[in-house]
């Protein structure tokens, strides 16, 4: 069932409109060990797009086909509308990645699947939305597995529109392999010095964030079988 759209993922707009330089260094590491060097005759899925900002870096440094990035914050894809310039890229308001009617090579999702109530309805809709041997790099550091998480659970609920879910990587992996998928993880290990906030709530000593970017931020990647 779909879910209700919202206006923005965030309640504060200076947080939502923040959100993409901050995640940069990340997407950067995602594409650099997540996407073949070649996308010239690929199709792209990027599942909760917010303002567009992943797939505009990713044409940029690997030019795709076409791709499609889909939100259900309606203000935040009317924003990816506006910023995708010459981009070959389609924003669309939703959550089913079935219902966009195409298939594509290559998925990517950030930080989303903790905001999904089961996983294994999202990996059958991303199952039909991929073809066979299409792969879909998911990455994820809000998980139970984190000993961030129950500081970040509180945090993350104060600010976001939607209600936030507890899956452990296990539950993600096995809603996965039971649809259909192949499964490989590897830990982000963030390749670039990313500024530590001093004050900050998420993090509150520079271990937490070492451990967080080196340990419990990981990339799923799910490999659609025949």
């Amino acid at each position: 069932m779909a879910r209700d759209m919202i206006s923005t993922w965030n309640r504060s707009q200076a947080d939502e409109d923040a959100m993409g330089a901050t995640h940069a260094p990340i997407w950067r590491r995602m594409i650099d060990v997540g996407a073949p060097p070649d996308l010239r005759q690929s199709t792209v899925l990027d599942y909760g797009c917010n303002q567009g900002g992943f797939l505009r870096l990713l044409y940029d440094r690997h030019p795709f086909r076409s791709a499609v990035g889909i939100d259900i914050a309606r203000e935040s894809v009317a924003r990816a509308e506006l910023l995708k310039g010459h981009r070959p890229i389609d924003y669309r308001v939703g959550d089913q990645a079935a219902a966009l009617g195409q298939t594509f090579d290559l998925a990517f999702s950030h930080e989303v699947i903790y905001l999904l109530p089961d996983p294994a309805v999202h990996a059958r809709d991303i199952k039909a939305a991929l073809r066979p041997g299409g792969a879909y790099v998911a990455a994820i550091g809000c998980h139970t597995d984190s000993g961030l998480w129950p500081r970040w659970r509180s945090l993350i609920a104060e600010t976001s529109s939607i209600p936030i879910y507890d899956h452990s990587l296990e539950d993600v992996s096995k809603a996965f392999a039971e649809t259909g998928f192949s499964v490989a993880v590897r830990p982000l290990a963030l390749d670039a010095f990313m500024p530590f906030p001093i004050g900050s709530a998420y993090f509150p000593k520079v271990m937490d964030q070492l451990r967080y970017y080196s340990t419990d931020k990981v990339l799923f990647r799910f490999v659609r079988t025949p």
